[in-house]
């Protein structure tokens, strides 16, 4: 039986939780489900594409506030488009992605009977969100029938003021592949990858993912390493003041800012090596990504995430977090080990089982139609 399902998120731009909620919205579509996915930025800013069969709401209210008033004028504009938004999807069960998002769809939720699950995709023990959204979060999350986390640490955070039986743990997927083009990555075409001297990182160009940790461990090995450059995807507000880094070294010959891909699967097939150097993550997307494209890894061990994707050893390298010149010498110990690089690549693909898609969805349309009944 077809259910009708609204999922809320601030946006589509770029961001782990936006390809979460455009993959969640297409698979469900793609199944049968009535869709409806509501954003609060408009959709100028996309860099996802949602199926053609998805409803799509952008209210265009994510402007920014100069002042407390202003503040309280725009969210109470955010509650009152979303309830109306979300009353005219007429939702069997209403998904919202991300820390304020929750809250303000629980808050536009308070006077209507829809069954409301949320998500949170960060670790709220190192990712601040202010006083007054903390407050709120307090208030606001145990209206909900279930908080989804993708990690046992961050249930234990939520424990402390919700009841355990409210929280489920569901890590994420590996991220389905955006273009019907982009191959499965087996051992034996591995093999037949061409040799590459490519270092990747990927992720939002932000202070929590860590990336001037690694522009600085690998300028203590750019001398010595001529052959070997790194890469980082992605977009973000540190953007200028890692490119102003990399040109004060003079290492721009080595060191790439490549921005937003389309399509990063193939970009990352051109590489060796990735690296995660975040100080705290959700359960990051990219690594999976990388894992499941036969990339050896290596991670910073910050909470939250890596520690339950990498086995350590046997598909990648955990190294102790904010350390520069740890991750450098286990750069070195990688770039300069052929044959390890290969074992960790060809290990890492078994990724694709135990964060299967399967499962993933699964796990969710059970607590749907828990919620429903």
């Amino acid at each position: 039986m077809s259910r009708r399902l609204t999922i809320t998120v601030p946006s589509l731009s770029f961001g782990g939780a936006e390809g979460v909620a455009t993959m969640m919205a297409n698979h469900w579509a793609h199944v049968g489900d009535s869709v409806t996915l509501i954003t609060l930025d408009s959709a100028k800013t996309d860099t996802f594409t949602l199926s053609e069969s998805v409803q799509r709401y952008a209210l265009g209210v994510m402007q920014d506030s100069k002042h407390l008033i202003q503040a309280v004028f725009n969210n109470r504009l955010r509650v009152r488009r979303l309830r109306e938004m979300v009353t005219e999807s007429r939702p069997d069960v209403v998904i919202s992605l991300t820390d304020r998002m929750n809250v303000l769809t629980l808050l536009a939720a308070r006077k209507a009977n829809w069954p409301v699950l949320i998500s949170e995709r960060s670790d709220p023990r190192h990712h601040p969100i202010g006083r007054l959204w903390s407050f709120l979060r307090k208030r606001t999350y145990p209206r909900a029938i279930k908080l989804i986390v993708q990690t046992q640490g961050v249930a234990e955070f939520f424990k402390s003021w919700m009841r355990p039986l409210q929280i489920e743990v569901i890590p994420n997927a590996v991220p389905i592949p955006r273009s019907a083009q982009v191959p499965i990555v087996t051992e034996q075409s591995l093999n037949s990858r061409p040799e590459s001297n490519v270092i990747f990182g990927m992720g939002r160009l932000s202070y929590e993912k860590g990336f001037d940790l690694l522009i600085d461990a690998f300028t203590l090995l750019a001398a010595e390493f001529p052959e070997w450059k790194l890469c980082i995807l992605g977009e973000g507000p540190l953007r200028e003041s890692l490119q102003a880094t990399i040109d004060e070294r003079g290492l721009q010959n080595q060191i790439e800012l490549k921005g937003w891909v389309e399509d990063p699967e193939l970009i990352l097939d051109q590489g060796k090596l990735f690296v995660l150097p975040s100080r705290y993550e959700g359960f990051p997307n990219a690594l999976l990504q990388a894992m499941s494209r036969g990339l050896a890894c290596i991670s910073l061990d910050c909470d939250s995430g890596p520690a339950e994707i990498i086995r350590s050893g046997i598909d990648g390298l955990l190294i102790p977090p904010g350390n520069v010149t740890e991750m450098a010498n286990t750069l070195k110990h990688l770039m300069s080990d052929k044959t390890l690089r290969k074992k960790f690549a060809v290990n890492a693909l078994e990724v694709t089982q135990r964060f299967s898609v399967t499962q993933y969805f699964q796990h969710w349309d059970q607590l749907i139609n828990q919620s429903i009944s």
